[in-house]
């Protein structure tokens, strides 16, 4: 078990004053099996009122608003939580078991591809040439590993809307981008997918006390009869240096921050992860 502290700051200015703001954060992380909150906040400065629910994807979202005219806002998430190894699998589907329960359970809805996941002609080839003689769970790693092998790990090439086919193109990107590929391709070859949005302490064996430059990250999990977490961008299974924050079809469902403001200034944003490994 591994226990993180986990500080996530977004700080917004405006070069004019905001006259009020509507916003829905997604920054809390779930308590599930292997992974347990030990303590979490969200500070926002400043703000009016704030409404607490779970979306129909099973995440925490806090809903605020500011009707002060402002020109700085200031989101602090906190979180405290303890993460372990991922278990072996105990359940592992064929294909054809595959293909039958993907087509009437809850799992189904990650077998459709949204704008930004639709896999390219290209990677729907190489995805179906990486499973061959494969069983579902060892070809879902084979997919990854196919993709990852062929793009580039650049920050900048990319925003967090642009679609996979155009990372693709660039042959370049950044995690969204390649979980993306990755959620596109494994769909396209019948294996239910979905994106996971957290943390990632950049070191799975950190020096306990230690602060470090974390990162908001991006990873996968598939359906071979029991969830999967797989961390395509580093070629890795998610374990205890993953935290999980959210999940959905695409980044589009799991945004941590989203929302619209009233004025006509512009704003900058500047955005540190701090995490600390406290056992």
């Amino acid at each position: 078990m591994t226990r993180l502290h986990v500080v996530h700051t977004s700080a917004f200015r405006y070069d004019a004053p905001v006259l009020a703001s509507y916003n829905e954060a997604r920054m809390t992380p779930v308590s599930q099996a292997g992974q347990t909150v030990v303590s979490s906040r969200l500070d926002v400065q400043p703000h009016t009122w704030a409404h607490h629910y779970v979306d129909y994807w099973g995440t925490a979202v806090t809903a605020f608003e500011v009707l002060a005219p402002h020109q700085a806002m200031v989101l602090t998430a906190e979180h405290v939580v303890d993460v372990d190894e991922p278990a072996a699998l105990s359940v592992e589907l064929d294909w054809a078991a595959l293909d039958a329960s993907a087509s009437y359970d809850e799992t189904a809805e990650f077998l459709s591809d949204t704008p930004t996941t639709e896999a390219p002609d290209e990677v729907a080839a190489l995805a179906r040439e990486a499973v061959a003689g494969l069983e579902p769970a060892a070809a879902a790693v084979a997919v990854c590993l196919a993709l990852r092998d062929r793009l580039d790990y650049i920050p900048g090439v990319t925003t967090v809307h642009t679609p996979a086919s155009e990372a693709w193109s660039a042959r370049a990107g950044v995690c969204q981008d390649i979980a993306h590929l990755a959620l596109g391709a494994l769909r396209s070859v019948g294996i239910p997918a979905r994106y996971v949005s957290g943390y990632l302490h950049p070191w799975s064996g950190g020096e306990i006390g230690e602060t470090v430059s974390g990162e908001s990250h991006a990873w996968v999990e598939w359906w071979v009869g029991e969830w999967v977490a797989y961390d395509p961008t580093n070629r890795q299974p998610a374990g205890s240096h993953h935290v999980v924050l959210a999940r959905g079809r695409s980044y589009d469902d799991v945004a941590p921050l989203r929302g619209i403001y009233a004025g006509s200034g512009t704003q900058e944003l500047d955005v540190e992860v701090r995490i600390t490994r406290e056992a």
